[in-house]
């Protein structure tokens, strides 16, 4: 094996420091999912975390009145952004970079410019958490952030409204196919508390969440209430936490911070059961990864571009290989090797071809050495 891997390149302070970074997604907006993101974040702070928050709503930025933000810009150095600091909790947003009032009018290709600039050139240093509060929807942002921001997981904010899970349950199944974990699912705005007797009432039908989550075998994270303390906290720029924790929403917040971080936890495990310890290139051009067992598993070049499981290379509706392996050259190179999210690779080869994302799951099962083919061969007699 080579001492130089392909990933052995200068690390960017960006989020190379981060154990968990998790998206914070609905489907629609209005269901109080940034409200949710910075009260998270505080509460994960209160407990002694280290934790940022990404506002990725490029066109509606809103943490920085969440987190009561001063005015000012973040400072550069280094050619990198260095995040501004309240209440324990490190921040950026598209509202720290612009005027109070300035509209942001660009294309969807400057957007995701700047989405861009906050996964690489952002100083979040060493985090135990990075929350991402996403815009609603699944688009670009949603994709991107997927595929590059090595997700732990997501939670799906939603409101009881039959709608809103709806649309909250089609923002779930697309990060299932771009295979990032749902930490959770919490339901938010769940039921009116007076302020004076603290009685809890049913402004929606409850329970949706909770009932969602059961349906798809998906962990509830919990409810919260649609409080007034809350809504004024987010208008103050002061989170609930951090004048008391034994209101209401004070304590539904602290439950909601517990179940959150025993989601991750067991997310977190689950990925670095399959995820790759290393991957790296031997002297003959074998791509050699170290798995999580200690295999130290090999591939061909033109083996691993046989198998490409792009839509230009498989049938995506009968699974049937449309590659026509004669085009194939046999001294055919890896080329480069990004990582996607924390799930799989995506491979270029020396014919110009770089579109396959090889799935870790998938991948192991294609190694090469003597002990996996000779076990293959065993499998085959035995059918």
């Amino acid at each position: 094996m080579s001492n130089k891997s392909f990933f052995d390149k200068p690390v960017k302070p960006g989020l190379s420091g981060i154990k968990n970074i998790i998206a914070v997604a609905s489907g629609k907006g209005g269901v109080g999912k940034s409200t949710v993101s910075a009260n998270l974040a505080v509460a994960l702070a209160k407990a002694g975390h280290k934790v940022g928050l990404m506002d990725a709503d490029i066109y509606g930025p809103s943490q920085p009145g969440m987190l009561g933000a001063k005015k000012g810009q973040p400072e550069v150095v280094n050619d990198m952004l260095k995040p501004m600091s309240n209440h324990g909790v490190d921040f950026i947003s598209m509202g720290l970079l612009v005027g109070e009032d300035t509209p942001v009018i660009w294309r969807a290709p400057m957007a995701m410019k700047m989405i861009q600039q906050f996964i690489n050139s952002v100083m979040w240093g060493e985090l135990d958490y990075l929350l991402i509060d996403l815009p609603p929807g699944t688009g670009d942002v949603q994709l991107t952030l997927a595929q590059q921001a090595s997700l732990t997981g997501a939670v799906i904010v939603t409101t009881p409204q039959q709608v809103a899970l709806g649309i909250a349950k089609k923002g779930l199944k697309m990060f299932e196919q771009v295979k990032v974990p749902i930490v959770g699912i919490i339901e938010n705005m769940s039921g009116f508390t007076c302020n004076h007797c603290g009685e809890l009432t049913e402004v929606f039908k409850g329970g949706g969440g909770k009932a969602m989550s059961e349906s798809m075998d998906i962990p509830f994270l919990g409810s919260l209430p649609l409080d007034p303390e809350i809504m004024m906290a987010g208008d103050n720029g002061t989170p609930v936490l951090v004048n008391s924790t034994d209101t209401p929403a004070a304590k539904a917040l602290l439950a909601l911070s517990d179940n959150f971080k025993k989601s991750i936890d067991e997310n977190l495990a689950n990925i670095l059961a399959v995820e790759p310890t290393t991957i790296d290139t031997a002297k003959d051009g074998k791509l050699a990864i170290v798995w999580p067992d200690k295999h130290e598993a090999m591939y061909t070049p033109y083996n691993l571009r046989l198998q490409c499981p792009c839509a230009a290379c498989v049938d995506e509706d009968t699974g049937k290989k449309i590659l026509d392996e004669r085009t194939v050259p046999l001294d055919i190179k890896v080329t480069t090797l990004n990582k996607v999210g924390r799930y799989g690779l995506s491979i270029g080869f020396s014919d110009g071809h770089n579109t396959g994302i090889y799935i870790y799951e998938n991948l192991r099962t294609l190694c090469e050495c003597a002990t996996c083919v000779g076990e293959k061969k065993e499998d085959s007699f035995s059918l």
